[in-house]
């Protein structure tokens, strides 16, 4: 078993310098706390950016920062000042996070900083490859190094690879915006699991997959050429003891061992022990919903009058990005906003509103959860918000009242909290008198459930899930690729085929020989393709046919000049060594009279799909529509023409975004075992890619080689990634002697 190699875009240590000296002091809180279980011991190492840039190192100090770090278990990543600049306040935090929060007034399409970031992703990609093995296990850490994954997977392709997103994954109606979306879930799709914090992100992320690059989705499975990626959802808890310890803490300790914050808020409280204080704590950003926060406090107290005096909001927005001209934007209008409340509420004895633009000590922290009577946390839009939990641990006597935003991710497991949405100030203003007048035991009963849950789902626990859930993603893919037709399996197969008497081969065309397109009548064959069934079908002893779905004209048109074996349209007609097509089964076409009026009208209510009318088929085409709203259709459809077909001698065949109707009873397996019993053939394969092959993969005998073309459920023993390396494959039985 390999080391762990964690990669984030900071390390969890700060330096210091002082002249010569340089020391690193670990982090606390966040990423760093929640991998501590992971990143512990000589089996893990965590790779980031040392928060210095090269020109700020001085020079000759650089081995020992190393050597500093890596008495942490780090190793970091050299950035320049405009690597941070591009990479980090530009396409990171100017693009990705207010794109991704919703925002799309305030997101940035620069090309220079793409480039910027994608050089910067290189950069963090060698790092990992220089510092890693094929047998070490990899988790990369949130949106800043998004394209890592598929970086680190093209010079390891066997290496296991997790992703955590630590932020929303937006709808596909917001991500589509982004020019480089493509490239962007590329990269994701490197690793082996990708993390989220809520089902909806999951969801949204699959759905842009399916959606701009096609790919097939099972549940939370992406299959990928010869991969399959889980996605999952994970939601990132807190360190509960280290809170709830503190609280305990805080609670016995005597009044002059406390701080002058606590002393202060103690005053407050004895000069009118009916007042609530009410609790705001975030970074300044705008995704935070602060400045709503403020217009609906105001809002509260002008519709509730009766509780000015008696209430006070506590606001800590700590500074955050203060050089992005959106915060400097945003940091101005709280002020303001701030100042003009309090100018016109304020009495004598009561300013409604504590304001504080700074960060805070751990303890004072405390002090604040400890003495708050209500948590307000009303977020426009935020991966988790983990102050909402750090709040309820800190509840030693279960009292106090979560206000919290329904567009926070940590909304999904504090259903006992009050949720809120948080653009409604009468609802903001009805959840604070709420909570105001919640009994007692109410609070207890709402905190206890909360607690539970919190205790029990902490940060190590989702740290030590997903790195359970890729351990079993990669022992699963190591299950798969043994079916793998390797190269070591296909020597075997070809050895077979040289020394076989007398073969027969069945070749599927759409997905299997050529790639679909979007027309299925401009999939042609090229010339490679030709040379190579050329030099295959002309070989001693070797029967070749092309089975497909396809309609006889088309076949007729590309390949009965070179008369090879074909059977089309699923097994109704065959043609051998360039005579005409003449029909192997005796099926009729009556029926279709029946059913196109009823394909028609499915045509007519979901653009981009079409009709094919074959001889004895009729084939309903859904690739050119939206992959969902297609398969939904898809579903509605086998629906209604199961029941119209009920007492007909049909059948409904569902092939690659195609569903087809015809008889029953006819079908490449059934074809493909009349042609095996007209010789003796000691070396048979046959090779698919969809639904319509299984019944060839079924019929043949234990003995035949039966090739699926990409990872799905198959009664094939092998699969092959793709139409490349089924061509490859065939290149190497047209090499045979």
């Amino acid at each position: 078993m390999g080391k762990t190699v964690i990669i984030s875009n900071r390390l969890p240590v700060q330096l210091q310098i002082d002249g010569d000296t340089i020391t690193a002091i670990p982090s606390v809180g966040g990423l760093a706390t929640g991998m501590k279980s992971v990143h512990s011991g000589g089996d893990s190492l965590w790779i980031g950016w040392s928060g210095l840039t090269d020109e700020e190192i001085p020079e000759g100090l650089a081995p020992k920062i190393d050597q500093a770090l890596k008495k942490h278990g780090s190793s970091k990543v050299n950035l320049t000042e405009a690597d941070v600049d591009g990479f980090y306040y530009g396409f990171s935090n100017r693009t990705i996070w207010p794109l991704f929060h919703y925002f799309l007034e305030y997101t940035e399409f620069e090309l220079e900083s793409w480039n910027t970031y994608v050089a910067v992703n290189q950069k963090f990609a060698d790092a990992i490859l220089e510092k890693s093995e094929d047998d070490d296990t990899i988790w990369v850490h949130d949106y800043q190094l998004m394209l890592v994954p598929q970086m680190v997977r093209q010079q390891r392709p066997n290496i296991s690879i997790g992703f955590f997103l630590h932020i929303p994954f937006p709808s596909f109606e917001i991500f589509r915006t982004l020019p480089w979306r493509e490239k962007i879930l590329e990269g994701l799709l490197g690793s082996d699991l990708i993390g989220f914090h809520t089902y909806n992100y999951e969801r949204h992320f699959l759905s842009s997959v399916r959606r701009l690059l096609g790919l097939e989705v099972s549940f939370n499975e992406i299959y990928k050429d010869d991969r399959v990626i889980k996605v999952d959802s994970f939601p990132m808890g807190i360190d509960y003891k280290k809170f709830s310890d503190a609280a305990k803490e805080h609670d016995e300790k005597k009044e002059n061992q406390q701080s002058e914050l606590q002393q202060r808020l103690n005053t407050h409280k004895e000069s009118d022990p009916d007042a609530k204080f009410i609790l705001s704590i975030d970074r300044l950003d705008y995704t935070k919903g602060i400045a709503k926060r403020l217009n609906g406090f105001e809002y509260f107290l002008n519709k509730y009058p009766q509780y000015k005096e008696k209430v006070r909001l506590i606001i800590l927005a700590v500074p955050s990005r203060s050089n992005v001209p959106q915060y400097q934007l945003l940091k101005k209008e709280v002020d303001e906003l701030v100042g003009r409340i309090n100018g016109e509420l304020s009495t004598v004895s009561w300013t409604p509103i504590w304001y504080f633009y700074r960060s805070m000590p751990f303890d004072n922290l405390i002090d604040l959860y400890t003495s708050s009577d209500i948590a307000l946390l009303t977020p426009i839009r935020d991966g988790m918000n983990l102050v909402a939990k750090e709040y309820i641990a800190t509840r030693t006597d279960r009292t106090g009242v979560l206000i919290l935003s329904e567009m926070a991710g940590s909304a999904n497991e504090m259903n006992e909290s009050l949720l809120i949405n948080p653009n409604n100030f009468e609802q903001i203003a009805d959840s604070l008198y709420e909570a105001i007048n919640m009994p007692v035991e109410e609070q207890k009963s709402r905190n206890r459930f909360l607690q539970k849950r919190l205790e029990r789902y902490n940060v190590e626990k989702w740290a030590n899930d997903f790195m359970r859930s890729l351990i079993d993603q990669k022992e699963r893919i190591h299950t798969k690729v043994s079916r793998k037709l390797t190269a070591s399996v296909q020597n075997r197969v070809v050895d077979q085929y040289t020394k076989a008497k007398k073969r027969l081969l069945f070749l599927d065309y759409d997905g299997t020989l050529a790639g679909f397109h979007n027309d299925p009548q401009k999939a042609m064959p090229d010339e490679k393709l030709y040379q190579l069934l050329d030099a295959i079908s002309t070989q001693k002893n070797t029967d070749l046919y092309l089975i497909s779905g396809r309609d006889k004209d088309t076949f007729t048109k590309w390949f009965l000049h070179k008369k090879y074996n074909m059977i089309v349209e699923h097994g109704v007609w065959i043609s051998k060594d360039g005579e005409e097509f003449r029909l192997l089964e005796n099926v009729k076409n009556d029926w279709m009279e029946k059913i196109r009026p009823v394909l028609e009208s499915f045509v007519d209510r979901s653009p981009g799909t079409f009709i094919e009318e074959k001889n004895y088929s009729l084939a309903w085409h859904y690739r050119n529509t939206d992959p969902d709203f297609g398969n939904k259709r898809a579903t509605e459809l086998t629906t209604v023409l199961t029941s119209l077909i009920a007492n007909d001698d049909l059948t409904v065949l569902s092939g690659n975004k195609v569903l087809e109707i015809k008889s029953s009873g006819v079908n490449k397996g059934r074809a493909a075992m009349r042609m095996l019993t007209e010789d003796e053939y000691d070396f048979v394969f046959a090779i698919g890619d969809d639904w319509t092959d299984e019944f060839m993969f079924q019929e043949l005998p234990e003995s035949a080689v039966t090739v699926k073309v990409g990872l799905q459920k198959t009664h094939a023993k092998y699969y092959l990634e793709n139409t490349q390396k089924v061509r490859e494959l065939l290149e190497k039985f047209a090499g045979a002697e």
